[in-house]
């Protein structure tokens, strides 16, 4: 394994497929099928749950190589871009009848839909002995996330969160950085995100309005409780709703703390504490804040303090000061590697190559075939959603904004930026004469392929849910802290939290009748 002696959870050949190995390898094609895999030379037949926004960008990545045979969307307005590009396969509203009706040709699922619908359709799928490609973040809740790693390993399908970052050179350069000890011990490190363009800090209930043709609003709603449609939600800003989202934890906390969570090799905290907040909510996230986590020793590797910078700005109060860098870039650019003589291979290569945003930029991707108007501020939705807050101002020297991540050591700082997509030490004096470590990790042939490959009876995914799960569970623990005040310590092998009955009662989440989860 190439990173014997460092991971604990054999990072990037998880447990997923231990025990369904083929005798005769992966590379025997009668074991395969016998496992009910494909073998490399044949395309799985993929169906997509959720066609429009980024679940529209994860179909068109798995089309590149594969077949698409179904999509399901309950929006069709948003999807239908890719209802028309992909006008032969067969098409429906309701996932459930999809999988019914289509369950015998097909292999695999993406699924890229609202935040609180991810673990009851990917349930639903592998149930099924589907594969499934899941959005990030890949759980609403801690509960949630330990459901998928369960049900993963009970189905024996592969699987992967939509964690692009994962993929990328940078993120595996980072710990390799870590690990080679170029930095020291390190016992904390700060996560930011950028301020995003969804609901934040609303006092209450959006206004009713009436459903939209071209939605199915129940379909929508789906383990939801009934509530009266809003152009508030659908689509995109769901997101900035407790009921709906994860804010700025999951739109991109997901992807900046990558790196953190990778290279230091974290488990569970044992405990999460809102340290500030600005403009609290009942309904939404708020305008922005700070959440302390606590990790225990893990192997050799020290206490670790990681604080999370929420929507970080450089006025705020609060923002991150990176101790005698007053007067450096804090973020790396994106694909900076080329010049350590690392090739930056862009998707294809695990990152999002030329297109990637710049460091401590929004890092919003476009979305495909839909131009932006002139002279209208566009948010990260895309054209005609809603926006909401104001943009990020320039990043200033020596600050923490936009989205990234500082490793504080023994010996020195390193930092990421956006999804894990650049790396480097500060100062940038240092950085300049760093030589890299000798590659330690396997290389990923793109996000997408890589699932794809885990799908044929490959080695599992780099973000498969024996990875991704236990990272859901923490991330969704900075949640939980922004809405029940003080420490929460919690207890990972129970899924509770020792000390409130307030903040256990966010742990798993409440379902409509007839929408219960259960393996």
């Amino acid at each position: 394994m190439p990173c014997d002696g460092v991971s604990r959870r054999h990072f990037f050949f998880g447990p997923l497929l231990a025990g369904a190995v083929p005798a005769a390898g992966f590379g025997s094609v009668p074991s395969l099928r016998a496992l009910g895999y494909k073998p490399f030379y044949d395309k799985l037949n993929v169906a997509a749950i959720g066609c429009g926004g980024q679940g529209g960008v994860d179909l068109n990545d798995a089309a590149r190589t594969e077949n698409i045979v179904a999509l399901c969307d309950v929006d069709e307005a948003r999807a239908a871009q890719n209802l028309t590009r992909y006008d032969k396969a067969a098409r429906y509203k309701d996932y459930r009848v999809m999988l019914d009706k289509e369950g015998a040709r097909i292999d695999a699922c993406t699924i890229g839909i609202p935040d609180f619908m991810h673990a009851t359709v990917a349930l639903a799928c592998m149930e099924r002995g589907k594969h499934v490609y899941v959005e990030k973040p890949l759980t609403r809740t801690p509960w949630e996330a330990r459901l998928l790693q369960d049900a993963a390993v009970k189905y024996k399908v592969a699987t992967q969160m939509g964690n692009q970052g994962f993929s990328h050179e940078c993120h595996r350069v980072a710990a390799e950085i870590v690990w080679s000890g170029a930095i020291g011990d390190v016992t904390e490190a700060h996560i930011s995100t950028t301020p995003g363009t969804h609901p934040t800090a609303l006092q209450e209930l959006p206004p009713e309005e009436s459903v939209p043709g071209t939605l199915s609003w129940d379909l929508w709603l789906g383990g939801a409780g009934m509530r009266p449609f809003s152009s508030y939600y659908v689509p995109y800003n769901w997101r900035g709703f407790f009921d709906f989202g994860t804010g700025q934890i999951g739109n991109w906390a997901t992807h900046t703390a990558g790196p953190v969570h990778t290279a230091l090799q974290l488990g569970a905290p044992t405990s999460v504490e809102c340290i500030s907040q600005r403009g609290q909510s009942k309904i939404t996230f708020s305008d922005g804040g700070v959440v302390r986590l606590d990790f225990p020793a893990r192997g050799s590797m020290p206490p670790v303090k990681v604080f999370y910078h929420d929507s970080a700005r450089s006025s705020d109060p609060d923002v991150y000061r990176v101790a005698g860098m007053e007067n450096e870039a804090i973020l790396p650019p994106a694909n900076n590697l080329s010049d350590k003589g690392r090739p930056m291979g862009g998707r294809g290569g695990g990152g999002r190559g030329p297109g990637a945003p710049p460091a401590g930029g929004a890092g919003r991707m476009p979305i495909p075939g839909a131009p932006a108007t002139p002279g209208v501020r566009q948010g990260a939705g895309g054209p005609g959603v809603r926006v909401f807050g104001d943009p990020l101002g320039p990043a200033q020297p020596g600050l923490l904004t936009g989205n990234g991540a500082v490793f504080i050591g023994t010996k020195g700082i390193m930092a990421t930026s956006n999804r894990g997509e650049g790396v480097h030490l500060l100062p940038a004096a240092r950085w300049k004469d760093y030589t890299l470590p000798p590659p330690l990790l396997t290389r990923s042939p793109g996000h997408m392929l890589d699932w794809v490959r885990a799908c044929k009876g490959g080695d599992p995914s780099c973000s498969d849910f024996g990875i991704s799960a236990p990272y859901a569970e923490w991330l969704s623990l900075i949640v939980i802290a922004f809405r029940v005040p003080g420490r929460l310590d919690w207890d990972s092998t129970h899924l509770r939290f020792t000390n409130s009955a307030d903040a256990n009662k966010l742990v798993k989440p409440a379902a409509r009748q007839g929408w219960e989860m259960k393996l």
